[in-house]
């Protein structure tokens, strides 16, 4: 019977998990998505009490260890079993699996493998021993369901999802677990019993994003500040730490991959391909491609394609909230201790820094900005500007191109206080409006739609110039 679980969002993923738990048929279900997002938390939420059998693969082991950990794992769901001697081989051990799914009377047989890619060890002939499983047998019967999450998302896809050989369109749903929204974040630190007002709640996220494991770790008798200084300046902070051994877990020649996020750090507005490629130090070719992929895949980067361009152009960006304020603040930093943050809260840097992050929260937020400019039903396409006139180029981040015939021209500003527009950014705002009309020769109406923390304040400019405003709550919607 499938649990009906206590969980904060996770609305869309529960519903596709109790659907393929109520199926007439054998499903193949793969949950992928970035460490520490919540994968195995979620189905063992869903599904506690519930395995036929479940294991989760070791970090780094020979086949050998892997294959003695199957053993484990197998005698405390089948003590019948526990005589025999590990299995010498996967084949041998999916037959294990087959023979302990058939001594289960329940109608539905919950199999479950975490961490899939750590199985697959050089010459261990994992992947055709499961092909093997499910085409042979599981998928020949109506009651299996067998779940397989990982974190190494590109492992998951190229393996998985894109299979050429036996699991070649065997996936039945594929599930792609993402950070918490902002509504989400709120909603869990509040079960925590957190009191943040709103703004301290968009400082957080800025810091760490809506990692759930990394949420779990915020005091909630402390101070957002207090908790930024003790996670990410404490010389054994949790987030201090992690930033290394994040990549590393996840991919193979990390190097490369951390070379990319890097670079991106420098630029937060983004980079074309060609000039990612060479600040990462990497080689044009499908070594370049794939590093690119893996990291798009794992929600680490985003490729945004201007308005009016073929995907070629796109300019790729650092999404992950925690990656970006590790590289600005933490890596090769001496401040640690207490007050560490407080110290550099209003200096150029963090002005510099609040300006980006803020701008990627929007962009993670579309849904919620449509709500609120009312537009939730109509087709949009959502993409990036620059002028290609001479300097100073124009340019803007966010257009919602609407089904509508119109454009909202979106500008993200981050401050704590309502946001006045002067008479220069009025002048800067024309200018931009009219540099996108003349240079695209849209027909569209231009709706000039400012974001900020706290709303405009209200004055001549403003009331010329802003269709729409809003402010951080609609983020949280």
């Amino acid at each position: 019977m499938f649990q009906e679980p206590v969980l904060i969002g996770r609305k869309k993923e529960i519903e596709t998990l109790k659907r393929v738990q109520d199926s007439y048929k054998s499903e193949f279900i793969i949950l992928y998505g970035r460490r520490r997002v919540g994968k195995t938390f979620l189905v063992n939420q869903l599904f506690d009490g519930q395995f036929t059998f479940r294991m989760t693969a070791l970090a780094n082991a020979t086949t050998k260890q892997q294959l003695l950990n199957f053993h484990t794992a197998l005698m405390g769901f089948g003590p019948a079993l526990a005589d025999l001697s590990p299995p010498s081989s996967w084949f041998e051990a999916f037959q294990l699996v087959i023979k302990l799914a058939e001594k289960d009377k329940r109608t539905r047989k919950v199999i479950f493998f975490d961490e899939l890619p750590w199985f697959d060890t050089y010459g261990a002939d994992f992947l055709s021993a499961l092909e093997h499983f499910w085409n042979s047998w599981a998928s020949l019967r109506n009651d299996i369901l067998l779940i397989s999450c990982g974190s190494a998302a590109s492992w998951m896809i190229n393996k998985l999802i894109r299979n050429k050989g036996g699991l070649h369109n065997r996936i039945t749903e594929r599930i792609l677990l993402q950070p918490f929204t902002l509504s989400e974040t709120e909603a869990f630190l509040q079960a925590k019993g957190a009191e943040y007002d709103r703004y301290q709640l968009l400082e957080l996220y800025m810091a760490m994003g809506g990692v759930p494991f990394y949420l779990e770790n915020v005091q909630v008798n402390r101070s957002v500040a207090q908790n930024i200084d003790r996670m990410f300046f404490s010389p054994t902070g949790l987030l201090r730490l992690e930033y290394d051994s994040l990549y590393q877990s996840l991919f193979n020649q990390s190097a490369r991959h951390i070379a990319v996020v890097e670079a991106l750090a420098q630029r937060p507005r983004g980079l074309a391909r060609k000039e990612l490629i060479s600040k990462a130090g990497l080689s044009e070719g499908g070594s370049a491609s794939a590093v690119l992929n893996e990291l798009e895949h794992s929600g680490f980067i985003k490729p945004y394609i201007p308005f009016g361009k073929k995907r070629r152009y796109a300019i790729h960006r650092l999404t992950d909230a925690y990656s970006l304020f590790y590289l600005t603040f933490v890596k090769d930093s001496r401040t640690q201790g207490e007050g560490a943050w407080l110290a550099r809260l209003n200096n150029p840097q963090w002005r510099a820094w609040s300006g980006y992050a803020f701008e990627d929260i929007c962009m993670h937020h579309i849904d919620p900005i449509k709500k609120h400019l009312g537009i939730s039903g109509v087709y949009t396409e959502v993409s990036p500007w620059r002028s290609q006139q001479a300097e100073p180029a124009a340019q803007i981040d966010l257009l919602i191109d609407r089904n509508d015939r119109v454009i909202n021209i979106c500008e993200m500003k981050f401050s704590v206080a309502p946001y006045s527009i002067t008479k220069t950014y009025a002048e800067q705002l024309a200018n931009k409006i009219m540099a996108f009309r003349t240079e695209t020769n849209t027909r569209k109406t231009l709706f000039l739609t400012m974001i900020t923390a706290f709303g405009l304040q209200p004055n001549q400019y403003s009331l010329r110039l802003v269709k729409d405003a809003l402010d951080m709550n609609a983020l949280f919607d």
